[in-house]
């Protein structure tokens, strides 16, 4: 299995994204007892893709904020019953609204998510275009009897795994302004999801880690936060025609025909664009509108929606578009997903649905193409290109995550009205790295979803977030590793430290193949160093995965690391692999083992002398392992990610 597993994006996941917003004042604890202030918090989970999964369905039970101190875990969120699903490969860089809580103000310096455990409350369905040697075929879903969720509490059909994450800055919710929170999933981390092959297996046996992969990334601009399509059922019009009130609906999952909604407990209030204009489609009557005002769609009440909405600093949501029926099925079944293939001869772009089957649909003169801007009104609702000369100049390519909507939900073939551009990433090999850009070469199975393509670099004083642990503000390109998201390079030396940090290759040599740089950056259109097309904002150095190697000489006490050799099928001479020791940048190692058929992952701390000790013990000479890893000039690889089998080890790719 290719542990690299993007999807152009290998930095998100399973998100608490939360924002407070309202007015008064804020302490340094929870506040307790009757007469309790409280803020209205949005809870919102976002997460990254992976490109061999079309489907990774959990089921979030609830979500509670650690006071800081200490003190009861106070409950945010908590699932309706029964629990729905939560497609995390549909929310690649994007956040889903879960819905409105009631806070108690105060600090908090930590959360606690739990999902469900049982087996069966874990969807996994193959993409329809897996990378190669993926250990599932195009479509096909994994039966649960072939998961094991690890580290779960509970028995029987109540298992449950609750993940504790620490706050790399306390969450301060008051009533005076506005906190956010992001804790991001990431599905491309090695530790996820790991499918294992011992001999005597008929099938091959995934384990799911939800704790592996969970991390804190703060979010210093609610604005900027990207959102997933929102479904729900609009239960009122406000009495001066300002805004809708609705019931968040979910998809049921595995998908239906036709689908039906599981309503959820949340309510959200939602505004008309007063000052652009909300686009608004009337998906029975197969009319589009723009309004500032729901004054004329008082006949709304009743009826199903889905929003394309952004936040503004005060917590309020704006809805960009909105498709408006009677009927769930029709507002859901515009395909949502990644771009499969872009024909630029036929002018067809195929998405990925939910159940990872590609939906082909036609691009006419009349299409219209957007990229979704929630921080600038005015871009947000304006589209970057219409019709067919937007796919001819490979402006959107296999990978991007879009939202398509189409004329006619049943016409044949589906020809596209829009397609919202969610992310626009590119990915792959880097190569001729330098001051001006850098080239990406991604091949793929099949030919015609190959590209080349070079970008060049936003402009050194575009604003571009902030600093994950100071919360400074960022102008131009910044760059980070895949293991360290917090420790972000910008500024001045932002990008001769990338072009440093590409420019290295090693390899086993014959047949194994090199080790050259891979990553995946995040590209912005219309930037003032690139007006009419895409500009790098944001890359990170993605750890390039090794074959399933062998341990030829163990690890040995080097500067600051650990160092050891290992080889692969099919090299002539070994690939010699640094793996840092130091705390707060080392090497992130895992465990497998097999037992009973049940295959478990244990992360090991190599900074601790214990952990030293297990995987310089595990790590003998002749263990299957893999590495992924970053090639350095000198030839060696710094490992980011180490797996390493005992026991039963794998049978071969997995």
């Amino acid at each position: 299995m290719d542990t690299r597993k993007l999807n152009f994006a290998v930095c998100g996941a399973i998100a608490a994204a939360l924002s407070a917003c309202g007015g008064g004042a804020s302490d340094s604890s929870v506040a307790t007892g009757t007469g309790t202030q409280t803020a209205t918090v949005p809870m919102m989970i976002s997460d990254a893709s992976s490109d061999d999964w079309a489907t990774i369905g959990v089921k979030v039970l609830s979500i509670a904020l650690v006071p800081q101190g200490g003190g009861t875990a106070v409950t945010v969120y908590t699932a309706p019953s029964p629990a729905p699903f939560v497609n995390l490969e549909q929310l690649d860089q994007l956040a889903e609204i879960l819905g409105n809580a009631t806070v108690p103000v105060g600090t908090y310096t930590g959360a606690i998510i739990t999902v469900s455990g049982n087996p069966a409350d874990v969807l996994l369905t193959a993409a329809a275009d897996p990378q190669a040697g993926f250990a599932l075929a195009a479509n096909s879903s994994v039966s649960s009897s072939n998961i094991h969720v690890v580290n779960t509490q509970g028995s029987g059909a109540n298992l449950t795994a609750p993940i504790t994450v620490q706050f790399v800055a306390p969450l301060v919710v008051n009533t005076t302004g506005a906190a956010a929170l992001d804790l991001e999933f990431d599905l491309s981390h090695p530790a996820f999801i790991i499918g294992h092959n011992p001999p005597s297996a008929s099938a091959t046996q995934w384990a799911v880690d939800f704790s592996a992969p969970l991390r804190h990334r703060p979010l210093a601009d609610l604005r900027r936060l990207v959102l997933r399509h929102t479904y729900g059922t609009v239960t009122a019009v406000s009495s001066d025609s300002t805004s809708i009130t609705l019931d968040k609906d979910f998809p049921t999952l595995p998908a239906v025909s036709p689908e039906t909604a599981i309503t959820g407990t949340q309510t959200l209030t939602v505004l008309a664009d007063a000052t652009n204009g909300t686009l608004f489609y009337d998906v029975d009557a197969k009319t589009v509108t723009t309004i500032d005002n729901f004054s004329g769609e008082s006949s709304l009440a009743g009826k199903f929606v889905r929003i394309a909405a952004r936040y503004q600093q005060n917590g309020t949501l704006v809805a960009t578009r909105i498709w408006a029926s009677s009927t769930f099925n029709n507002v859901w079944l515009s395909p949502e997903g990644h771009v499969l293939n872009v024909n630029p001869n036929t002018d067809v772009i195929t998405i990925t649905n939910e159940s990872g089957i590609g939906i082909p649909l036609t691009v006419n003169a009349n299409t219209r193409f957007f990229y979704r801007q929630p921080w600038n009104g005015s871009a947000d609702a304006t589209p970057i290109g219409t019709g067919t000369a937007f796919v001819s100049a490979r402006n959107i390519v296999r990978g991007f995550k879009v939202h398509a909507s189409v004329v006619d939900p049943l016409a044949v073939p589906l020809v596209a009205q829009e397609i919202d551009i969610e992310t626009a990433a590119y990915s792959g090999i880097i190569s001729a790295p330098g001051a001006a850009g850098f080239t990406y070469t991604h091949d793929f199975l099949r030919a015609s979803d190959d590209y080349t393509v070079t970008l060049g670099y936003i402009a050194a004083t575009t604003p571009n977030g902030n600093d994950p642990v100071t919360g400074m503000a960022i102008s131009g390109y910044k760059w980070w590793n895949f293991a360290f998201p917090t420790q972000v390079d910008s500024g001045a030396n932002a990008v001769s430290d990338f072009v440093s940090a590409t420019s290295g290759t090693a390899g086993f040599g014959g047949t194994a193949g090199a080790i050259v740089p891979w990553g995946v950056s995040y590209v912005v259109w219309g930037d003032p160093a690139n007006a009419t097309g895409w500009s790098a904002a944001r890359s990170l150095l993605a750890p390039t995965p090794l074959p399933l190697g062998t341990v030829a000489s163990p690890p040995v006490a080097g500067t600051q690391a650990q160092v050891f050799t290992i080889t692969a099928n099919g090299g002539t001479n070994p690939v010699t692999v640094q793996a840092s020791t130091v705390s707060g940048s080392a090497a992130l190692v895992y465990q497998v083992d097999m037992s009973g058929g049940v295959v478990s992952v244990s992360p090991i701390d190599i900074t601790s002398a214990a952990g030293l000790s297990s995987f310089t013990t595990g790590m003998a000479s002749g263990t299957k392992v893999r590495v992924s890893g970053v090639p350095q000039p000198d030839g060696t690889v710094k490992a980011y990610v180490i797996t390493y089998f005992t026991g039963t080890a794998p049978a071969g790719a997995s």
